[in-house]
């Protein structure tokens, strides 16, 4: 099964006409739950789709999945060989060739009629594009979600610190002025 299935990724390669690249959506500024759902039917032969966001604040977990379902079987026209999925954190245009790797490639895992991809990862603050690739078959299709959450700031141990002296001096004051009313009932 394998076996023909690296054939067919390999023969529809060398098939295959050059890939366009195209941004397709912008997913917009901290993206959640199904802001980010996509999809697309791609045209016969290779391509590549790019799906631009932006994420503002300290840390994002961000979570991506896709999907290609091919109903008639592995070796139907609805198949997308080599179907793979990155995120990139984006350095100067989208998919420049200077843009650096943060997720991806995703594993792709293929079943008797879809093939599914996911990842997730934790992103700093900055631009960032999904990139969906592969070669498709005259009638495929995919479709998945996207989605960031924000994670709550850490605090550092000097601010841990400050805040334990600062509970400790707290406490001081309530127990020395507990001292001084009992003092003064006992006078």
């Amino acid at each position: 099964m394998l076996k023909k299935l690296l054939l067919m990724g390999g023969l529809m390669a060398a098939l295959a006409t050059p890939a366009s690249a195209l941004v397709i959506t912008d997913f917009g500024v901290n993206p959640r739950g199904n802001v980010g759902f996509f999809s697309n039917d791609p045209t016969d032969g290779a391509f590549v789709d790019q799906y631009t966001f932006q994420l503002v604040g300290t840390q994002f977990i961000t979570v991506a999945s896709a999907t290609n379902s091919y109903p008639g079987g592995i070796l139907t026209s609805d198949f997308i060989a080599n179907f793979n999925a990155s995120v990139y954190q984006q350095v100067g245009d989208v998919g420049g060739g200077d843009d650096v790797l943060v997720l991806g490639p995703a594993f792709a895992e293929v079943g008797t009629d879809s093939q599914a991809l996911s990842g997730r990862a934790i992103l700093p603050g900055g631009n960032y594009f999904l990139q969906i690739e592969g070669i498709a078959g005259d009638t495929a299709g995919y479709g998945g979600n996207f989605a960031t959450v924000q994670i709550a700031a850490v605090p550092e141990p000097a601010t841990w610190f400050l805040m334990i002296l600062g509970f400790a001096g707290v406490g001081y004051m309530g127990m020395r002025k507990r001292r001084e009313g009992q003092a003064f009932r006992l006078a």
